[in-house]
């Protein structure tokens, strides 16, 4: 008798939705929450954010710049049906090297740290592509850019915050690209 208690509780469930849904909350607002809700991009945004801070310079400002320009031309090639290979390993591996490129203190010159972000950003802007669903594709890009640009924004913050203090921002990397390899294996 008490297992039919349950009965109209499963019929009346909706599905579960991993990301806003575009119809209830706007193409606006799902786009903003998209890059939130996976563990795997908070961390290659935000450690984007560490690595240009931690290179210095213009490249605080370039190194994010270039992931956020570059993630637009793969959503771009999502939308128009260009196929990618490899897109959520890649996306992985992107936490994975970028995070140790911050745990090994690399420095390059902004020039070549914006193409290496902007390589991982084709991956990550072709997966929010495929991922659009019923939302409105120029909104819902607006919000995902914004969300990935204030992701990038707390990671410089706190690589600024730890300029002085290599070893914590090092950890942070590695603590990162540690993460990334749980995340690939778990």
């Amino acid at each position: 008798m008490k297992r039919l208690i349950f009965i109209p509780a499963v019929l009346a469930a909706t599905p579960a939705l991993a990301h806003l849904d575009p119809d209830t909350h706007g193409s606006v607002a799902a786009g903003l929450s998209h890059p939130l809700f996976g563990l795997d991009h908070i961390l290659a945004m935000v450690v984007v954010g560490l690595w240009a801070a931690q290179i210095g310079g213009r490249a605080i400002w370039a190194v994010p710049a270039s992931f956020v320009g570059v993630m637009i031309v793969g959503f771009g090639l999502a939308l128009a049906g260009l196929p990618l290979p490899m897109v959520e390993p890649m996306i992985l591996a992107s936490s994975v090297a970028l995070g140790l490129l911050v745990t090994m203190a690399v420095r390059p010159d902004p020039k070549i740290a914006a193409v290496v972000v902007g390589l991982f950003a084709l991956f990550h802007g072709h997966a929010h592509g495929g991922e659009l669903g019923s939302a409105e594709a120029a909104t819902f890009g607006l919000g995902f850019a914004v969300a990935t640009a204030a992701l990038h924004g707390i990671g410089a913050g706190v690589g600024l915050l730890l300029k002085g203090q290599q070893k914590a921002l090092r950890i942070l990397g590695g603590g990162t690209a540690l993460a990334g390899l749980l995340i690939a294996f778990a």
